[in-house]
């Protein structure tokens, strides 16, 4: 047996074979050096200490002077030079390297089996590939879910006529392991591109986009790097997309492609016949589409004619729209999107293939009223039954003698008309009243599925829930996901509905930006996504759009008026009435203007503002139902901590049982199963 001094480890290494290997254990080991699994030839610690390398491994030399970068030799290390904290990642492949990696003065880190097999590859060492067989096409369906099913050069999925090694796990197209290391290309006439890793993270000259692994074509001198795939683009397209084939076109200037509106480089496709040239990736688009952000479907338009639309506005970015290029539009509502923002998120749209579906025929709302009963003079429903309540509910407009009172579907207080119940203590407002028993909703994706259209809500009032955009549990009204259960606040519903929002305490509508970051004006917190007036620098994150205008609270015998502005300049005023801390002027208050009380929004509304009071809650482990309850003028000792009931509680009304605790001390807790 060959005997080798191996460097990075104490004891000498000996060789085996196959049958030496199994002999020494399983034949199942890991290569000390690449983490690889080990197939003989290779080599094993004489003390048995568990030391194993592949061949090629313990052979690697200390010092490599790579093709694919010329700039300066790659040192071999033992452990990657950083703390344990930090992670080395390999700058061909992108991953993670935790043991013997090849490092470069100028910053780069390459994994040591990374670093030989693409040596053997810039030196035409194609002997290395002996073992390595021609595979059939169905292996990459097989594997198509790691790396194991990718070509090593180029990262895209394995196909027919592939180098295959199950092995050393490094498996090539055939085109890619007979890739020219030098070319002269029409997109850069000065210098020969040469083959070679993108160290510098240089954005394709020809897609402006930046790969994370593999190799380039580059000329170091210019900074200049092109992608495989762009280095040699097919020459005639054809997509069922565009009914006429695409031509490659190259061009030495900047153009504008026809399909996206956006700039392109080098090299362009025209179709003769329609007269467009486009981006290579803007052949492929979609027609048809369903997006999250809007309800009928959008369709992809080369250009619009200007006079049928009423806005130039991105439905999404709120940005001008150049309808001389590519966009996606729905005549039915004049919208129309950017094609880069239609298309930015894939779990936002999904595509569509029925040229003639009716749109205007999916959402068909249910009515929740289930029967009107009584009519006036005017038409108006004076008496109706409704789905979520067993009587009869009747109109009524005596705000003095029920101005303090809830409404049973938003949990705000009623206003101007209503509808309640004569038996029991039951209010709607009559637009709460009016809601569909089931609507399509279109801003919803079910967690962990794509978007594939519309999803059907229903209107319950059956449980507890966890409004998903707001975060406020509440009892009141909810539509509800039939597919996942996801359940939003009445308020939360109408909010999504709608492409601009008008508050109160603003003079301009506010448009929703998605990813943009601000600090909001009503509460001064720092949020993305963001409600945001184009006129003025004003931002409203969800919670204070969603604000009550009027609230009741027990610190003040009146109604307490959301304020936008501040009242008076002088800084002893600025506290709150119950927390009695300092609040900031800039941002929204409650206030009284009878008893000149001011107090901050979260005091106000708590934990719990859209629980009503006196509902029932059955959920927990208590023997009997507990009622909802807010002590006032005593703050009885919860039978779970031993601390006061201040806040809502759960209060057993079971003659002779004195059970009350807080909301959280009730198990399973509240907010942690909805």
């Amino acid at each position: 047996m060959e005997e080798l001094k191996n460097y990075g480890h104490q004891h000498p290494l000996l060789t085996f074979n196959e049958e030496q290997l199994l002999g020494n254990g399983n034949g199942v080991v890991d290569c000390s050096r690449c983490g690889g699994k080990v197939s003989a030839p290779c080599f094993s610690c004489v003390e048995c200490c568990g030391f194993y390398l592949h061949k090629t491994c313990a052979q690697a030399p200390l010092e490599l002077n790579h093709p694919f970068h010329r700039h300066h030799p790659l040192l071999l290390l033992q452990n990657p030079p950083y703390t344990s904290d930090e992670t080395c990642v390999c700058d061909y492949c992108d991953e993670t390297c935790e043991k013997f990696i090849y490092h470069c003065s100028c910053g780069l880190y390459f994994h040591i089996k990374c670093a030989l097999f693409t040596f053997n590859i810039a030196e035409r060492n194609l002997k290395e590939l002996d073992h390595v067989a021609l595979e059939d096409p169905s292996f990459s369906s097989k594997n198509d879910g790691g790396n194991l099913g990718k070509c090593f050069v180029c990262w895209e999925p394995l196909a027919m006529y592939t180098y295959f090694s199950l092995g050393c796990g490094f498996n090539l197209h055939k085109k890619c392991a007979e890739l020219p290391l030098k070319m002269d290309h029409l997109c850069h006439r000065k210098h020969p591109l040469v083959l070679q890793f993108n160290s510098e993270r240089r954005a394709c000259k020809v897609c402006q986009v930046t790969q994370q692994r593999g190799f380039v074509y580059g000329c170091s001198p210019c900074e200049l790097a092109i992608h495989i795939d762009c280095a040699s683009p097919l020459p005639v397209i054809e997509d069922k997309s565009h009914q006429h084939p695409f031509t490659l076109f190259w061009r030495r200037v900047p153009f504008v492609c026809d399909a996206c509106g956006t700039e392109g480089h080098h090299v362009a496709y025209i179709c003769g016949t329609c007269s467009i040239m486009v981006h290579k990736k803007c052949i492929s688009l979609p027609r048809i589409i369903r997006h999250i952000w809007h309800f009928h479907r959008l369709f992809h338009k080369y250009f619009i004619d200007k006079e049928y639309l009423e806005s130039l506005n991105c439905l999404l970015c709120h940005e001008v729209v150049d309808t001389d290029y590519g966009s996606y539009f729905c005549a039915d509502c004049n919208v129309i999107f950017h094609m880069n923002c239609a298309l930015k998120e894939n779990n936002w749209y999904c595509i569509v293939s029925q040229e003639n579906e009716d749109d205007k025929s999916l959402d068909i709302p249910v009515n929740s009223i289930t029967k009107v009963l009584e009519r006036n003079d005017a038409g108006e429903a004076t008496v109706i039954e409704h789905c979520e309540h067993k009587h009869y509910l009747m109109l009524s407009d005596k705000m003095r003698e029920h101005g303090d009172k809830c409404c049973d579907g938003c949990l705000l207080l009623i206003s101007a008309k209503f509808y309640h119940c004569l038996r029991c203590d039951f209010f709607l407002h009559k637009s709460c009243a009016q809601l569909p028993k089931k609507k399509l909703f279109r801003a919803h994706g079910c967690d962990g599925k794509p978007f594939s259209g519309p999803k059907p809500f229903i209107l319950t009032s059956d449980c507890m829930f966890e409004c998903k955009l707001c975060g406020y549990l509440s009892n009141g009204f909810s539509f509800k996901c039939n597919e996942c259960g996801d359940a939003l606040c009445v308020r939360c519903f109408a909010l999504c509905l709608q492409d601009a929002v008008k508050i109160p305490g603003h003079k301009h509508p506010l448009l929703y930006y998605f990813h943009y970051e601000e600090q909001c004006s009503g509460c001064g917190t720092v949020i993305l996504g963001i409600f945001r007036c184009k006129d003025c620098n004003f931002n409203l994150c969800c919670r204070c759009v969603l604000l009550p205008t009027t609230v009741k609270h027990k610190c003040d015998d009146h109604i307490l008026t959301l304020t936008y502005d501040k009242i008076n300049d002088y800084a002893k005023y600025h506290y709150c009435d119950i927390c009695e801390k300092e609040r900031d002027p800039k941002h929204w208050f409650y206030r009284c203007e009878t008893c000149d009380t001011s107090v901050h929004v979260n005091c106000v509304l708590g934990e719990y503002s859209f629980i009503k009071l006196g509902s029932t809650y059955n959920e927990g482990n208590h023997e009997h139902p507990l009622t909802f309850v807010k002590k006032i003028h005593y703050y009885p000792e919860c039978v779970e901590c031993g601390e006061s009931c201040k806040d809502i509680s759960l209060e057993c009304a079971e003659p002779g049982c004195n059970y009350i605790a807080h909301c959280k001390c009730i198990k399973p807790a509240i907010g942690d199963k909805y």
